[in-house]
């Protein structure tokens, strides 16, 4: 065997074991037997040469990271919009905070840490500006209704990369398409049509709802919608003062109870735990996401969208795709184009649409240029 920088170049049928095959054949060395593997995947798609170091559910993860609408999340309402301060979580944080605990779930139990990610990076691409108002307000308007992970999956599969899509491993858009809980939904324990085809899928959904209960409770306090004092003592107790503690007792719960269904392998949370953190929830419902004053903007919002969607109906140049108009309908790329939009992009064009502009005389004008 000949090395030749760093790809092996076997003598017998010039068969050729590179960087990811090596990377390969250590996942099935070091991980569970109940890991997904990457040599093991479904496929994607479209078929495609692999990658010469990255193995599959890797090079997934870092397409995820190089789309667009990756990028869009950083404008992307978490619970309050356009917060002026730093500290606040966007859509893009937020990922990053679920991407952070769905690994360290995914390391202990040793599960796959690329697609364990790969799904929390990739979990909430189709989530509309304005946060769960804005979701609501396209689920009116659309025709059939709209949902943020059905949306995800369009991102990856139709409308990235010049509506080539990323295509992505059968396992990670598995996991995006099965991630959302709702307002009722349990993180874990779900029925099997339900909940993602591997450990990994559900790992991630679990660390979504472990991610946003706490975070949102730290951003709800500095905003001054809540206090410490409001948030349920019992609940403390059993979980933590802080995030970090709250964080630290539901991934350890996570872990153990996981652990201790061996060789059952199924995801699981103490009955205990899980109550709490589902209490938590419906806390953070009624105290924040349906708080009036947290909520104050939220017509305005639905407004702003509601007024893009006629807009674009009546002037779909030159914001819409013709191929979407023509194979798929106005609405599907009416729908598109809203749900990918930002922020500050779906207010900057509302202005555009209807805002007036200050009227500036023909002479002004000429002596302007």
């Amino acid at each position: 065997m000949v090395v030749i920088n760093s790809i092996f170049v076997l003598s017998c049928g010039f068969s050729i074991v590179t960087i990811r095959t090596e990377l390969e054949a250590l996942e099935v060395e070091q991980l569970a037997e109940y890991a997904a593997k990457s040599c093991d995947s479904r496929g994607r798609l479209r078929a495609e040469s692999p990658d010469v170091i990255r193995p599959s559910f890797h090079r997934d993860r870092d397409r995820i990271v190089h789309s667009k609408a990756f990028r869009r999340l950083k404008h992307k309402t978490q619970v309050f919009f356009s917060p002026s301060g730093d500290h606040y979580r966007t859509r893009l944080t937020h990922t990053l905070e679920v991407s952070q605990v769905a690994r360290t779930i995914a390391k202990v139990l040793r599960l796959n840490q690329d697609l364990t990610e790969a799904i929390a990076l990739g979990h909430d691409l189709g989530h509309t500006p304005f946060g769960h108002a804005g979701e609501k307000e396209l689920n009116k308007l659309m025709p059939g209704g709209f949902n943020h992970y059905e949306q995800s999956l369009r991102i990856v599969e139709v409308l990235e990369q010049d509506r080539k899509g990323l295509n992505l491993t059968w396992e990670v858009r598995d996991g995006i398409a099965k991630h959302s809980k709702g307002k009722d939904g349990a993180p874990l324990g779900i029925e099997l049509s339900r909940r993602a085809s591997t450990l990994e899928g559900q790992v991630a959904r679990v660390a979504d709802m472990i991610a946003y209960v706490n975070h949102d409770i730290d951003d709800a306090v500095r905003a001054g919608v809540i206090g410490v004092s409001d948030l349920p003592v019992r609940l403390l107790e059993e979980l933590g003062q802080s995030s970090s503690e709250r964080i630290g007792t539901m991934v350890s719960d996570v872990v153990n109870e996981t652990l201790a269904s061996l060789p059952d392998v199924e995801l699981r949370m103490s009955n205990g735990t899980l109550n709490a953190l589902l209490k938590l929830r419906s806390f953070l419902f009624e105290a924040v996401y349906e708080n009036t004053t947290a909520t104050a903007e939220f017509q305005k919002a639905s407004d702003i969208l509601g007024g893009l969607w006629g807009r674009l109906h009546e002037r779909p140049e030159p914001f819409l795709d013709k191929r979407t108009i023509e194979f798929e309908g106005m609405d599907t790329a009416v729908c598109d184009f809203v749900a990918g939009m930002t922020d500050r992009y779906a207010v900057e064009t509302y202005e555009r649409f209807f805002i007036p502009r200050p009227w500036v005389s023909l002479e002004a004008g000429k002596a302007e240029v």
